[in-house]
């Protein structure tokens, strides 16, 4: 997909004509072509669909996403997850389905009222589910999370969870609580997994995370005192790594690995790299 060539635009209610993103919990519908269908043969399939939003342009031809209720599977086609298409696929790309599946993640989610129960209707001109009775409103929400980059001089603070591929170690991460910033989860989220403090905390940037509503914010920090203490559920293995002696890293268009190679070009006087 070239550059420039999604944008975001409101749509209300959706197109007749355009393009169509199948999407069900994180999924979508792809061919030897894409994930983008034309919506006059996706209206001729037999789907069980619980809500179509228009969410923006794509050449200038409309977009909407389908969210269905079940992951069917129509003849030459596979189910594509989100996470795959950030580390496989373009960035336009990404975001073009990371935005596609924000929405339809929260279609699916607020199809009724959680207060009264009420089946809920698209409140025209915003982008936001209403309830009559009683009058509750729902929009696409996010939940932050922070994931940094601990080092101490020519050493990096790299951690295995039991759930990483075998022999690969990353940041720390994890999601805000109500009431903290940014920095303060950071300083929280460090003691907790591995028994560090920390301090000189800077943001480097942001990713959006193949995970529901989540913003991932990237930030360095340098050791500032502790040793290591584990978070046994959480954290599996934690290893101070020199910078010339480290393990399998994450996937390249990760913001875990833009935070450790950021760090490596300031070290070694490269050209810093950038996260698109």
């Amino acid at each position: 997909m070239p550059e420039a060539r999604w944008q975001v635009a409101w749509q209300s209610p959706p197109s007749a004509s355009g393009w169509v993103l199948l999407h069900q919990r994180q999924h979508f519908l792809a061919d030897d072509h894409g994930c983008l269908f034309p919506l006059n043969w996706v209206q001729q399939q037999d789907l069980r669909c619980l809500a179509q939003h228009g969410i923006g342009l794509f050449d200038g031809a409309p977009v909407q996403v389908w969210e269905l209720a079940e992951p069917e599977l129509l003849p030459g086609c596979r189910w594509l997850s989100l996470r795959e298409v950030m580390l496989q696929h373009d960035e336009q790309l990404f975001r073009l389905l990371g935005h596609a599946s924000q929405i339809g993640q929260w279609a699916r989610e607020h199809r009724f009222c959680g207060a009264c129960g009420q089946a809920m209707q698209l409140l025209p001109g915003e982008r936001a589910m209403a309830c009559e009775p009683c009058g509750l409103r729902q929009y696409p929400r996010l939940a932050p999370s922070m994931i940094v980059l601990v080092t101490r001089g020519d050493e990096l603070l790299l951690a295995r969870s039991p759930r990483f591929v075998s022999g690969m170690y990353s940041t720390l991460a994890g999601f805000l609580e109500p009431g903290e910033s940014a920095e303060d989860c950071v300083r929280r989220e460090v003691q907790e997994e591995v028994g560090l403090s920390v301090d000189n905390i800077r943001y480097l940037g942001s990713q959006n995370w193949p995970f529901p509503h989540s913003l991932m914010l990237g930030f360095h920090a340098d050791y500032a005192g502790g040793e290591l203490c584990l978070q046994e559920d959480e954290i599996e293995d934690a290893r101070w790594f020199a910078i010339d002696q480290l393990p399998t890293l994450p996937a390249p268009r990760s913001i875990a690995r833009f935070l450790i190679e950021h760090y490596l070009a300031q070290r070694l006087g490269h050209t810093l790299p950038r996260l698109d």
